[in-house]
């Protein structure tokens, strides 16, 4: 398709879109059908396959984006993660997996896996050294999450896909914090790229929806275990992903621009403990992020002093919105130990580091200085 080659806002703009051959407008027009013809066309289409016109063509512009031969939609995130982790492992195998997780994708390995018969390992750190000595005879995965929720840890890239090569291992990524925008881990050698959809490609906190993106074969792989789960996503809702997808590139760089500036206030706020992002020189990762990412990205989280009760700053917010999920164009609050990763027990939370008082802070697009007041009396009100 043209402009597949293209650059980022172009990709964004112009892949993917199904042309108006009858009218000629601007924009896709959107194809609502569930039934199609079976003879004498090139195409049996039926929405369970992601192949009606507007699937197929917003797939395409997933796969420019991530750098890929091709990709598919899903009805959610956690479609595209639980599909493309069960297309390629099955009773018996192995699959080792970074133990900083969003805790949704925590929750189905330790809840589903055993059901399946799949044994899995979870790391004991994020150095290339901690994956290998997880892998067993009969490992086929290697599964990653970089920057990670929440907490913003960094994995490195090249080291996990030449690890993976190694071995002859399937390297998988859940790259959503980063979006295409700032990270594309198929460059480092990553197989298999998964994405929230929900989050920075529709970025507007009304779209439910998944993505992954790979080669045509290892798409293949992954879409006859779709079409027989069934998490197609609704005609309607590609169309609306695409139309997001359009400003992708401008709203993830404003993001990328205020979470940086939010970060630098928060370090040096006499009444924050600790501060993670990886745009900071202070974070353990921030040269490595720098060599892997284009941007920062648009997400962070912080603990505040312990005089500063995090659930009541967080009520006492005005502007910014204590809210669920993450990304969209207004910055949201929340506390992933009640949200996020309520899934995850208590103990493993505290292993991870993930603390009651952690907010995790989605930045959106607004002025940087109405943020930054708004955190300042609510803390203020607080106190």
């Amino acid at each position: 398709m043209k402009h597949s080659k293209g650059r980022l806002n172009t990709i964004c703009t112009h892949t993917g879109e199904v042309e108006d051959k009858q009218f000629r407008g601007a924009v896709s027009p959107l194809f609502m059908s569930s039934s199609y013809a079976f003879e004498g066309v090139d195409v049996k289409r039926y929405p369970r396959y992601f192949n009606t016109p507007n699937q197929e063509a917003l797939c395409k512009k997933v796969a420019a984006l991530e750098h890929t031969e091709a990709g598919l939609i899903f009805g959610s995130g956690m479609a595209a993660v639980s599909t493309a982790l069960l297309a390629f492992l099955r009773a018996g195998d192995h699959v080792v997996l970074q133990n900083t997780l969003y805790g949704g994708t925590y929750n189905l390995i330790n809840e589903e896996f055993d059901k399946f018969g799949i044994e899995y390992s979870f790391t004991d750190g994020l150095q290339v050294e901690d994956f290998e000595a997880k892998i067993k005879e009969n490992t086929k995965v290697i599964y990653i999450e970089t920057p990670s929720n929440p907490l913003l840890t960094i994995t490195d890239l090249k080291a996990v896909a030449t690890l993976a090569k190694k071995h002859n291992l399937v390297s998988m990524i859940d790259n959503t914090f980063a979006s295409p925008v700032n990270q594309n881990p198929i460059d480092f050698g990553i197989d298999v790229v998964i994405h929230s959809a929900t989050k920075y490609m529709g970025g507007h906190s009304d779209i439910c929806a998944g993505a992954v993106a790979s080669t045509t074969e290892h798409i293949d792989r992954i879409f006859q275990l779709a079409k027989n789960f069934g998490g197609s996503l609704s005609d309607y809702t590609v169309w609306l992903l695409e139309r997001s997808m359009k400003t992708m590139g401008i709203r993830v760089r404003a993001q990328n621009e205020n979470a940086q500036k939010m970060a630098e206030y928060l370090h040096q706020s006499k009444d924050v403990e600790k501060v993670y992002y990886p745009g900071l020189p202070s974070h353990p990762d921030h040269e490595l992020a720098k060599s892997q990412m284009r941007g920062f990205g648009g997400m962070l989280s912080f603990e505040l002093k312990s005089d500063i009760d995090a659930m009541d700053f967080q009520n006492a917010l005005e502007l910014i919105k204590p809210s669920m999920s993450l990304a969209g164009v207004e910055s949201t609050v929340l506390s992933p130990t009640q949200t996020s990763h309520a899934l995850m027990g208590e103990e493993e939370r505290a292993r991870q580091g993930i603390k009651d008082g952690l907010i995790r802070f989605s930045v959106g697009i607004e002025e940087v200085e109405d943020l930054i007041e708004d955190i300042e009396q609510a803390i203020a009100k607080v106190k």
